[in-house]
């Protein structure tokens, strides 16, 4: 039996490169012409590169979910891509090693599941379709269509072809980190039932500037936006910014809280490291890993995820959830919603007043429009 051919189209852009950043990418069925899936998303601040190898990642992905056994052909007009991928070229920056790697973890998923992947260069006029998506992505558009899963669901319960089924619009969770704190600065730990210092001066500027940048990526939303804080006072603060530039009153949900640090609470992490090199060593890759009186990134995760779904419940389809919190729990977010190991997900960048982006829809499935965006520090 032979098997299903597809083909991915994929691109991205940065406009500024780097600036403004999005991708797109579509699945087709090779002998029939049939579209499958079309994927766009908002990057933020990113390279062109970036851009396109976030193209790929989606497409592979997108085309692993339609049939991971198949013979997928993959056309991009980046040659840069194309050769780096087949192996012809060395891959020589750290960000385009990174991604490739990813992109070849999704191609070992495919030929273990029996099936394969090639690639191919084409010119730009040959790929209107992804490009077109890319630049839905670089406007802020989220596009996740899945036409295959649509029409069997359409011919399952019509008995005849019919029109799609409204997949309606995605819930928007924006997670905001706080501006810095004297701890903050001084590179101590200050977690759940520490010291719960104010923002000083300059977190307060940060956290004012975070609440434009909040402002100005809602300016054309059209749903109900709600502002939460953890119960810690530099995240209430900043919350309080958002809320203030928003014309809103912000609730408080504990669940957002950092982590428990217990009896390292004050210490600094340079110091942490020379006192407790093999602790340290621990809690970056053991999820259960706990100090006297601290909690475990596995229990800060579980409180988390659920103060997630309940901020995706207030959003609502099309509303958005602003949220002032902490570190350990945006990187808990992402570990959630990208499969990651705790060790993979210390590696996440979350800087003081930065955005981090995810979009939910009604199936549940979640997707990771932007992380750590600091545009509106400048």
């Amino acid at each position: 039996m032979s098997r299903r051919r597809l083909r991915v189209e994929a691109d991205g852009g940065s406009r500024g490169n780097p600036g403004v950043a999005g991708y797109g990418a579509l699945v087709r069925d090779r002998d029939t012409g049939e579209l499958l899936a079309e994927r766009a998303e908002p990057l933020g601040k990113a390279s062109n590169n970036v851009a396109e190898y976030s193209g790929l990642i989606a497409g592979l992905e997108a085309a692993a979910a339609v049939d991971a056994s198949a013979e997928i052909d993959v056309r991009m007009d980046s040659k840069l891509v194309i050769e780096q991928m087949a192996g012809r070229w060395k891959i020589k920056h750290a960000d385009m090693r990174r991604l490739a790697l990813e992109a070849r973890d999704i191609v070992q998923r495919i030929e273990d599941a029996g099936g394969s992947v090639e690639y191919g260069w084409i010119p730009r006029e040959e790929n209107k379709d992804a490009d077109k998506l890319s630049n839905d992505g670089m406007d802020g558009l989220s596009v996740r269509r899945d036409l295959a899963v649509i029409k069997q669901v359409t011919m399952s319960t019509d008995e005849t072809p019919g029109s799609p089924p409204d997949v309606g619009r995605p819930a928007r969770i924006l997670l905001v980190r706080h501006g810095v704190t004297d701890f903050t600065v001084a590179g101590k730990l200050d977690g759940r039932g520490g010291a719960n210092p104010d923002l000083n001066e300059r977190g307060r500027s940060q956290a004012e500037r975070a609440a434009r940048g909040v402002a100005a990526r809602l300016a054309r939303a059209e749903g109900p936006v709600h502002v939460v804080t953890s119960s810690l006072a530099r995240a209430i603060q900043t919350g309080d910014a958002v809320a203030t530039a928003l014309g809103l009153e912000p609730s408080i949900d504990r669940d957002w809280d950092e982590l428990a640090f217990g009896a390292w609470d004050g210490w600094a992490m340079a110091d942490l490291i020379r006192e407790f090199p093999r602790e340290m060593a621990k809690m970056r890759v053991d999820d259960d890993f706990s100090v006297t009186d601290g909690e475990s990134s596995a229990v800060l995760r579980a409180r988390v995820v659920s103060a997630l779904e309940r901020s995706v419940d207030l959003a609502g389809p099309g509303g958005t959830v602003i949220v002032a919190t902490h570190r350990k729990p945006i990187m808990a977010v992402l570990q959630h919603v990208l499969g990651l190991t705790t060790e993979s997900a210390w590696r996440l960048a979350a800087a003081p007043a930065s955005l981090t982006g995810l979009e939910v829809w009604a199936d549940g499935v979640t997707s990771v429009a932007f992380t750590n965006d600091t545009n509106h520090h400048r």
